[in-house]
């Protein structure tokens, strides 16, 4: 949301996926990832601490003791994700250098989810050998190694000969990541159904590196071996079959009668599609038995859509890889913990009994009651245990504790840890502390704006960014875009970005609105003590869009506004403030979220109180703790001044600490203190060795700036100096949500705001 200057115009439709994706890949510095040293490399003794001469002392610790590497160097939480591009997605063999963007993708997965470090390598060989021996000889460098995007047979015996060849967990993630959540999902689907698994007949359609993965986890589970049929393009795979065969299609083939998908689908419990679209109809379906277990499982279309399998069986439980249908079977649910609980321990595979472990991880966080704040973050609705959910959401935050645990502990159980974990409760604690809450209430706010679409007003309707960022708005579902211009103009712009199509949009022209006449008055009114004539407004509403704008918010013609993109913040606040008013018992501000490499600040007040008084910082305080709790963050606020408590006796410094006394004698339920210095509420270490008796408990993560000055200067200062997102400025404390970006403002800044705007709005309805 940070501004980063304008995007390039990549496509045709602006609002289309590739497109936006392609302008992402190489805005800024191109690609997603980037390397970033965790010590201070600043002094000469630093360099030489990190390298020539200090480093000998662990380099030294290490030779003597190999384990000691994880001690002294990255390794124990740094995993390789290498593949050789032969089987890409749905893009097939389309090369080691062409799959990057994808390895790199799963690198930004396991640190967003997991917090595990991840570096992409591309090996340029579809040899076996030539594979196997680039990647054994990386083994000291990585405490595990995830294989991607290699294709069948070839990833078998890769998988199997690197396993044997190194000491660190191998994980072909397109094999067992897909294994794993759809075996949790089934254990959840046979309770709900009172099956056994050692009762159930299932078959299985595709016999690629997933589908065996799915079977042989399943057969792990207790299933027996004959009550599983696996069938490839050319049918079943029956004992004494020849053609298409090879050693590990063998080892699934069982004696039968039935020689199609067809007929085996006859009277089966479960089906396990990993194939293609539409190989299996509804008369497949309805020949199942009761309550049928289907998860069709192809990507991006299923083999039988839920729609056509609820049209012939309404008893059935159904699971897809689609994310806009219930049960979704997705790889993140499994890789980025199962590495994340396997580098904790040390572990020197990743076995059976560990992958069984974070199924059934998985399959009792799903029967466990859902939090509030994730049902939030799936559009409101009511995830609960039973046919419509039988595995979690990747956004559910638990996921890191619960599954990470379990892999931990079952390493441990079966001897492949090389550390043990002495106390879990405290290890499941420390893992929800890995992750920063404010991810996912971003995923939140955007699933419920989706859920609860809005009008939201675009007040520079004219510019080539906003009419992009409104049909973006408009193509994710977030609601209808108003854009505010003259029709002619708006059009002849939206026609040379390639934009035909204007439908789920409005364009409304100021000066010809019919809605003039209750504008002018509803400003004249609030401004006609203040110097103004009623020509003077009229003139406002007609020629202001943003006062235009912020009229139609303001008689309930649109729920929000976003602008800003082409004059100062002052100036959109000062047209906005003619027609808004302040919320009772808050004060206007723009507050700001600094999303850093260990969590998450928030500055208030960054852009509109220039000199706040005691009274308005102790408001702003609690306002900006009532938006970091919002944001899931238990708040601990610090005043920031250039002295530290006392340490300066100046008039400015006297406001900080009337309000100190201010919220003393409220006896507010959060934690604050102040003054203090930036660095004192950052370091705690620092701040409890200096001042032990100051009232925080931990660094803050709600600084209440001294005023506009400073506030600005460091908000700006961090968003340009780089290593952080700075999400802002937002605007809390006046009626009606109205959001003002910054000049150089990307399309997805808008956006973003806009998004902003309409949960504004969600948020004023629920109060109402």
């Amino acid at each position: 949301m940070a501004s980063s200057g304008s995007e390039a115009m990549v496509s045709n439709e602006m609002g289309d996926l590739d497109g936006d994706s392609l302008v992402m890949h190489r805005t800024g510095r191109p690609g997603k990832i980037e390397i970033i040293a965790t010590k201070p490399l600043v002094t000469q003794r630093d360099l030489a601490l990190a390298y020539s001469p200090g480093v000998a002392a662990p380099c030294l610790e290490i030779a003597k003791d190999p384990d000691t590497a994880y001690d002294y160097t990255a390794r124990g939480n740094l995993v390789a994700v290498i593949s050789n591009g032969t089987a890409v997605l749905g893009l097939g063999d389309i090369g080691a250098l062409a799959s990057k963007p994808v390895m790199e993708g799963k690198a930004v997965l396991f640190k967003r989810f997991a917090d595990v470090d991840c570096m992409d390598i591309e090996v340029n060989t579809k040899e076996v050998d030539e594979f196997v021996n680039c990647v054994r000889f990386l083994g000291p460098t990585f405490g595990g190694i995830n294989l991607e995007d290699i294709k069948a047979p070839e990833c078998f015996i890769i998988e199997q000969r690197l396993r044997e060849l190194m000491d660190i967990p191998i994980f072909h993630d397109d094999q067992h990541g897909t294994a794993i959540v759809s075996a949790a999902g089934l254990i959840n689907a046979l309770h709900l159904t009172g099956r056994n698994i050692k009762d159930i007949k299932m078959v299985v359609n595709g016999a690629g590196a997933a589908s065996i993965a799915c079977i042989e986890l399943v057969k792990a589970m207790g299933m027996p071996h004959e009550n599983a049929i696996l069938c490839d393009t050319k049918g079943v795979l029956w004992q004494g079959r020849t053609e298409g065969m090879n050693q590990w299609k063998s080892a699934h083939a069982v004696r039968t009668k039935a020689r199609t998908l067809e007929e085996a689908m006859k009277g089966a419990d479960v089906f396990f599609g990993l194939s293609v679209k539409g190989a299996v109809t509804k008369a497949m379906v309805k020949s199942m038995a009761d309550k049928p277990i289907i998860f069709a499982m192809a990507n991006p279309d299923p083999e039988i859509t839920p729609e056509d399998v609820r049209s012939v069986r309404k008893d059935a439980i159904i699971a897809t890889g689609r994310s806009d249908y219930a049960n979704q079977i997705n790889n993140v649910l499994g890789f980025p913990y199962i590495f994340r609980g396997a580098l904790d321990v040390r572990a020197r595979t990743i076995n059976e009994e560990m992958k069984v472990a974070a199924a059934e991880a998985l399959a009792k966080l799903a029967r466990e009651d859902v939090p509030d704040e994730v049902d939030r973050a799936y559009s409101g609705r009511r995830l609960r245990y039973g046919p419509e959910y039988v595995v979690p959401v990747p956004f559910d935050p638990r996921l890191i504790s619960t599954v990470s645990a379990a892999v931990a502990q079952a390493a441990m159980d079966s001897g492949v840890a090389r550390r043990n974990i002495p106390d879990m409760a405290e290890y499941r604690r420390a893992l929800a502390g890995r992750l920063d809450p404010t991810s996912h209430w971003l995923q939140s706010l955007f699933e419920q704006v989706k859920a609860n679409p809005q009008r939201i007003v675009f007040a520079e309707g004219e510019e080539e960014r906003t009419i992009r960022a409104a049909v973006v708005f408009r193509d994710n579902g977030y609601g209808t875009p108003i854009l505010i211009g003259r029709e002619e103009q708006v059009r002849e712009t939206m026609k040379g970005l390639g934009i035909t199509d204007a439908t789920g949009m409005e364009i409304h022209n100021a000066r010809l609105s019919t809605r003039n006449a209750p504008y002018t008055d509803h400003v004249y009114k609030r401004l006609q003590r203040d110097g103004f004539l009623r020509r003077d407004v009229q003139r406002m509403v007609n020629q202001g869009r943003n006062v235009f704008g912020a009229s139609m918010v303001a008689l309930g013609d649109a729920a929000g506004m976003v602008t800003g993109i082409t004059r100062r913040f002052p100036e959109c606040y000062g047209d906005i403030t003619n027609v808004i008013d302040e919320e009772v018992g808050k004060v206007p501000i723009g507050y700001s979220i600094v999303v850093a490499r260990h969590g998450t600040v928030f500055l208030a007040d960054t852009s509109i109180n220039e000199t706040p008084s005691p009274e308005q910082l102790a408001t702003i305080a609690k306002q900006m703790v009532l938006n970091a709790r919002t944001m899931g963050h238990e708040p601990r606020v610090a005043f920031l001044s250039f002295s530290n408590f006392g340490s300066r006796e100046i008039d400015r410094i006297e406001r900080i600490r009337k309000a100190i006394r201010l919220l003393d004698a409220e006896k507010v339920d959060f934690e604050y203190d102040g003054e203090m210095q930036a660095d004192m509420a950052l370091d705690y270490e620092l701040l409890r060795e200096t001042y032990p008796f100051c009232r925080l408990t931990g660094p803050a993560n709600v600084l209440i700036m001294p005023g506009l000055h400073s506030a600005h200067i460091s908000s700006r200062l961090m968003q340009r100096l780089g290593g952080v997102t700075v999400i802002g400025p937002v605007i809390d404390g006046l009626q009606k949500p109205m959001q003002i970006v910054q000049m150089g403002a990307t399309v997805s800044d808008l956006v973003n705001h806009a998004a902003l705007a309409a949960y504004g709005a969600l948020k004023n309805g629920r109060r109402d």
